[in-house]
């Protein structure tokens, strides 16, 4: 489980959040068996989507990040509740780029930044999701999250992610921080803001050496006295189950389920998450189909 804190400056202009989701992302590469570069990718939209999901106000409420390149490893997704526990997945898992100059893995390059970043909202209290979607400033990530704030919240915020994978693929550790300006900041508050950002290691660095969300929040907001204002655990957390499954497929309805029985009776379907297999008999998931419209069409003819 990874370890997520939520803070706020001594005068409430400025929120931050961070986390520790080494576990995350080591969850994520186990199931996916991700590359290095894919690992990397997806570690750390799913750490970006935490860091989201938690600053959402209800528990139940979601956020679904999309991020679609057009690179080599396809479309990442990764979803979140306002918990911060989060699911995820990635088209082309195995894809893997040569590292780049500086020696960093090449995850814009394996996304691609010919493509859009969409964020889909769904509160429990309105009838549809907002969705809100902006260009890729990089494919590396962290900049599109901080972009899509920018242009589409209209919220100053910053966002660093990393993800570190050893040479035997398994991930050595991974975390990031959001942090965010509240209307009335002054400038001398922005400038040493922007300083002590500057002047902060990468997160993989912090993590590396030991630092923890705590410390990240102090470094970041040294100078703003800030406090923690809760602390909870995070991890990576599918919610399917084999009656959601079996919901979905009645929805496609009687005469969809019967082409589907005519060519295999047998029916497996695959979560893209968690990769749990699920198995049905078409011939009984017919005749549920059937009984489920019968009360409709007599309701009908009443």
């Amino acid at each position: 489980m990874g370890k997520l804190i939520r803070g706020l400056s001594e005068n409430g202009g400025i929120v931050f959040c961070s986390v520790d989701s080494t576990d995350i992302a080591c969850k994520a590469e186990q199931l996916h068996t991700t590359s290095a570069t894919c690992s990397a990718a997806l570690g750390r939209l799913l750490t970006g989507a935490s860091l989201m999901g938690s600053m959402l106000k209800d528990d139940r409420d979601t956020i679904t990040l999309r991020v679609s390149g057009n690179g080599p490893a396809g479309v990442v997704i990764a979803c979140t509740d306002g918990t911060g526990n989060v699911k995820g997945c990635i088209d082309h898992p195995l894809v893997e780029l040569p590292a780049k100059a500086n020696g960093h893995l090449d995850v814009g390059g394996a996304v691609g930044k010919d493509g859009v970043l969409t964020v889909i909202r769904d509160n429990r209290l309105q009838k549809e999701p907002t969705v809100g979607q902006v260009p890729l400033v990089s494919g590396e990530i962290a900049e599109d999250i901080t972009s899509y704030y920018a242009y589409s919240e209209q919220v100053p915020t910053v966002c660093a992610l990393g993800v570190l994978v050893d040479k035997d693929l398994s991930i050595s550790c991974a975390g990031g921080y959001l942090l965010q300006l509240l209307p009335g900041a002054t400038d001398a508050e922005i400038t040493q803001l922007e300083q002590n950002i500057a002047a902060m290691p990468s997160v993989t660095e912090m993590l590396h050496a030991g630092k923890t969300p705590e410390d990240m929040m102090n470094l970041a907001m040294a100078g703003f006295n800030p406090s923690v204002l809760d602390e909870r655990e995070v991890r990576y957390q599918c919610d399917c189950s084999r009656e959601r499954t079996e919901q979905m497929l009645l929805s496609l309805g009687r005469k969809e389920l019967e082409k589907l029985r005519d060519e295999d009776p047998h029916c497996e379907v695959v979560c893209h998450f968690c990769h749990t297999k699920y198995e049905f008999d078409l011939n009984k998931l017919v005749k549920k189909a059937v009984e489920k419209a019968a009360p409709a069409s007599e309701n009908a003819e009443n």
